[in-house]
């Protein structure tokens, strides 16, 4: 099975895509095109040689408020109206390849992408917003902190995500 990651386009088959969360599929059928269209959001599609597209992210920029963030990170920030962050607004992996590492890879290749984009454009934090607990969990593996407020919105400070590629 040889994976591959690249930008959504009319060649990618999304009817047949199914995570179990019918929003999410909803949204990557009938949306994801248009948001990228309108430059709301950049799709990003992980297609298989023989099951087709198994899984996708979205990317957005975005802005935090410092009183959003825990009192030890905000403390340390200048006292600014928005903090620069990038948003994986939707991540999801299709059924048929449950259990294959999917959804690791694409949240890898999101953060990469975002490392890639904040040398060009700030991005302080990559923000998530987690469909239920066991998305949170997902994240929280890979060093995410939820936000103090709003428990199922979690970050990674861009410069934790740096380090850890550098060990890579």
């Amino acid at each position: 099975m040889g994976f591959a990651i690249a930008p959504l386009d009319k060649g990618h088959d999304r009817k047949q895509f199914t995570c179990g969360q019918s929003d999410l599929d909803d949204w990557f059928q009938r949306r994801a095109s248009q948001d990228d269209k309108r430059n709301i959001a950049r799709v990003f599609v992980a297609t298989d040689d023989e099951l087709g597209v198994v899984g996708f992210y979205s990317l957005s920029s975005f802005t935090l408020a410092i009183d959003d963030l825990p009192e030890e990170i905000g403390q340390r920030l200048p006292r600014y109206d928005a903090i620069p962050a990038a948003l994986i607004g939707r991540l999801a992996r299709d059924l048929r390849a449950r259990g294959r590492g999917i959804g690791e890879l694409l949240l890898a290749d999101a953060v990469r992408r975002i490392l890639g984009a904040s040398r060009s454009v700030a991005v302080f934090a990559i923000v998530v917003e987690a469909k239920d607990a066991a998305a949170s969990t997902f994240y929280e593996g890979f060093g995410f902190r939820s936000f103090p407020l709003r428990p199922r919105r979690l970050f990674l400070l861009a410069s934790t995500a740096v380090a850890a590629f550098e060990k890579i």
